[in-house]
Parts: C-alpha cells; sequence; structure tokens
C-alpha cells in the first residue's frame, strides 16, 4: 500500500458526491509529489481506509452519511493522533469550524475554493502548519468570546426551526414548558437574537443547526 516514490505525499479523500472525489484526484494525482492512495464515500469508510492506508494527508467532507466529518476526524485523531486532516464544506458557519477544530482538524477549506487552494493546503498541512481561510478566521474572532450553546439549547432550537411551540418542544424532549421558555431565553441571550425566528437564521448561517 507504500507508494514506491519518495517524498510522495499519500491522500485520502472522503466524500460522498463521486464527482468531487473525481475532482480532487485529477488535481492531486497531476502534481508529482502527490498520491491519492483511497477514497471514501461515507465516514465510516473514511475511518477504516485510514486504518488501512495511513495515509499522510485526508480529506474529509463536514456532510457525510453514517459518520459526518466531524465525528469522523474525531475518531481517526482519537486513534492516530498525528493524522493531518483538511475538512471540506459548503458551510461558512463559525461552528462547523470550531466543531472540526476542537476534533482534531488542521485546516478548514470551502468547496468553492478547491480548485484554487486545495494543493496549497494539502502542502501545508503535511509540513505540520494549520490554515483557516480569512472570511471564516473572521467569523471566529467575532464570535470568540460568546458562550457556546449546550446540548439541551442546541436541541431546543432545532425544535424551534422545525416550527415546534414551547408546549410541543417540552413534549419532544420530556421536559417542562417552563424549562424550555428558560432554554429560549438563554438561546436568544447568547447567540444576541431579537426573537426565536431570529435566532434559528442566525444559527443556521452559523452551522450551530441545519434543518
Amino acid at each position: 500500500m507504500m507508494s514506491s516514490v519518495p517524498n510522495v505525499i499519500r491522500i485520502l479523500a472522503a466524500d460522498d458526491h463521486p464527482l468531487l472525489r473525481g475532482g480532487i484526484a485529477a488535481l492531486v494525482n497531476g502534481e508529482p509529489d502527490m498520491k491519492l492512495v483511497a477514497e471514501a464515500s461515507n465516514g465510516d469508510e473514511a475511518l477504516e481506509k485510514f486504518r488501512s492506508y495511513r495515509p499522510d494527508v485526508a480529506i474529509l467532507d463536514l456532510q457525510m452519511p453514517f459518520l459526518n466529518g466531524i465525528e469522523a476526524t474525531s475518531r481517526i485523531v482519537g486513534e492516530f493522533p498525528s493524522a493531518r486532516i483538511i475538512v471540506l464544506t459548503t458551510f461558512k458557519g463559525d461552528a462547523q469550524v470550531m466543531g472540526a477544530l476542537r476534533a482534531g482538524a488542521r485546516a478548514y477549506l470551502l468547496k468553492e475554493n478547491v480548485h484554487l487552494e486545495l494543493l496549497e493546503i494539502i502542502r501545508k498541512v503535511h509540513e505540520g502548519r494549520k490554515r483557516i481561510p480569512p472570511e471564516i478566521a473572521s467569523e471566529l474572532a467575532e464570535h470568540a468570546t460568546e458562550d457556546d450553546l449546550s446540548v439541551r439549547e442546541i436541541e431546543v432550537l432545532r425544535l424551534i426551526g422545525g416550527g415546534n411551540s414551547n408546549r410541543q418542544i417540552g413534549d419532544r424532549l420530556s421536559i417542562g414548558e417552563g424549562t424550555v421558555k428558560t432554554h429560549v431565553t438563554n438561546i436568544l441571550s447568547k447567540l444576541s437574537a431579537s426573537d426565536r425566528a431570529h435566532a434559528v437564521t442566525i444559527a443556521l448561517k452559523r452551522g450551530i443547526i441545519d434543518l
């Protein structure tokens, strides 16, 4: 499974869209110092392929079946602490970025910029450097001092986004309506939102929830 060519960066690409994997393969295999050694179409497969091939750099999509990119990154880094992982996404939300970085990703790249920036980022990550796009870094800085929403608050917010009333949310989560109201108050405060709809809009933009 090891490449016979010295100093070649061995790469794993995981994405559930074959066209994107094909585009990555074309980019990578066109470089003399890179080789795509494995592909995966979901998070579970990415973990298995990483175990089998031990690539120098892994490129993981955030939105994959079974295990998403953040979960797959966390599992891989848990087994292989020196793993160098680049996360690909269409999201610019800071919550998604923080989730990926906390899981152990070394770089975060928007899919719209793959053809422009991927090769450079692969080389930087292989060298042990990290990379976050400037537009995402500014989002991180803007929200750096804010309190994170709790797991329960995110559940409540997701149900608000689904059009549920406080009573319906309480029934779904087996908590009292008063407790739901407290969660909603905390959510509005943490997101600096004017009302429930505004909170959902902010959360979607930042990648805290998806509907």
